[in-house]
């Protein structure tokens, strides 16, 4: 019988006699989920190919591990974090930073910038001697040569890989007392830019230099450190890793992950993707009644064959199954082309770029598994609810006159 349920309800939804007004409304509702599960995917799609987008805008941010004191600035005990960092099988390099703000002075002009000290194995950990598109990266032969951020630099008009042209970058002392003179204010030193990298928003007024130079401007000892950043053989296991180097350095140290670096970003990401994805899952709510008006409208039109079938025997259980499985083969195939015509058109993007946010950056599009699976199941939960609830005709509807 239950076959016979679902060979009727494919009868109605694939037969091409019938009622136009019913074949109209069951495409209708076809169609009108097709276009809500496209739109749901496209738009999950390109937020996953944000979150990547992101995860490469922060890359030259922050390391798979932050090192720092828990308490003060400066690192203390270095050369034990030194060791323990060295001798751990799970940490492939890490580098000592000093970064503070500075004010940067050329040619009349001045801006706020930010100096971030650094050793020579930083592009061990961050390699952002690749992104440098004009001149070189520092050779760390000289603590004054250093990389500057591309904006801060056109801004100032510092020409880069100059013998005859230098920046003074002024970093203020901490201290009371009476000042007698220029000196008592701040620290100041001249540098020459090698070469320029793009900031990619994160890395905006940044100007990159050997540490030496960081610590010379604050006064610190040699082998100082703000902070220690650490690149791991296998980022997956940060948190892991996290606890072993916890347990061995003590509670003095701060350490934290990358996602724990960027808590706000990544909290204000996904907040956006949950409402994204509960706007569009009311979107496909209201879209399921048009399911249930096709429903409806196939139980006034075959009232009479109901009647016929209830006469020969055919049970009041499995007429309902009937107008389920018409309700489910319904949302089947508006999911199922949906998710195909998703799937088009994020390739589509992905092979031409068509559609953009501005001139250099196209719409991020990243086609993922567990996407189709949100989607479908978005649909499906409320495509089967609404059958279910409308498909439960009762007796006296079809004896009553």
């Amino acid at each position: 019988m239950k076959n016979i349920a679902f060979y009727i309800a494919s009868r109605y939804l694939l037969a091409k006699k019938g009622s136009t007004a019913v074949t109209f409304i069951t495409w209708l509702s076809v169609g009108a989920m097709t276009v809500a599960v496209t739109a749901m995917f496209v738009i999950i799609s390109v937020f996953s190919g944000l979150e990547d987008l992101n995860k490469d805008l922060i890359s030259n941010l922050h390391a798979d591990l932050t090192l720092k004191s828990f308490s003060g600035k400066t690192i203390k005990n270095l050369d034990t974090v030194n060791k323990v960092l060295g001798t751990h099988k799970e940490v492939s390099s890490f580098s000592r930073i000093i970064e503070e703000k500075v004010y940067i002075s050329f040619n009349g002009k001045g801006d706020i910038a930010y100096l971030r000290g650094v050793d020579s194995a930083y592009i061990k950990v961050n390699p952002i001697n690749k992104d440098v598109f004009y001149g070189t990266y520092p050779s760390f032969k000289y603590s004054n040569e250093v990389l500057m951020e591309n904006s801060l630099d056109n801004r100032l008009s510092i020409p880069v890989d100059s013998s005859n042209h230098y920046a003074t970058v002024f970093m203020p002392k901490p201290g009371t007392g009476i000042i007698n003179k220029e000196e008592d204010i701040y620290n100041k030193r001249d540098i020459s830019v090698t070469g320029v990298f793009p900031g990619k928003d994160q890395l905006d007024n940044y100007i990159i230099s050997p540490i030496e130079l960081a610590e010379e401007l604050l006064n610190l000892p040699k082998k100082s450190a703000y902070q220690i950043v650490i690149k791991l053989k296998n980022p997956e296991n940060a948190d892991a890793v996290k606890q072993s180097l916890l347990s061995s350095l003590g509670k003095n140290i701060e350490i934290k992950t990358k996602e724990e670096e960027n808590a706000a970003f990544w909290k204000m990401i996904n907040t956006e993707k949950l409402f994204i994805y509960l706007i569009f899952a009311l979107v496909i709510f209201i879209t399921t009644f048009n399911l249930a008006g096709a429903i409806i409208i196939l139980q006034l039109d075959k009232k009479e064959q109901a009647k016929s079938l209830i006469s020969l025997g055919f049970p009041l259980s499995h007429l309902r199954l009937t107008y389920f499985y018409t309700g489910l083969l319904i949302v089947v195939s508006g999911v199922i082309t949906g998710l195909i015509l998703g799937t088009a058109l994020c390739y589509f993007q992905l092979y031409t770029e068509f559609f953009r946010a501005n001139e250099a950056l196209p719409f991020p599009v990243k086609i993922v598994g567990k996407n189709y699976l949100i989607v479908a199941l978005t649909a499906s939960l409320f495509g089967i609810t609404i059958s279910w609830f409308f498909s439960k005709i009762s007796k006296e509807y079809l004896t009553k006159k």
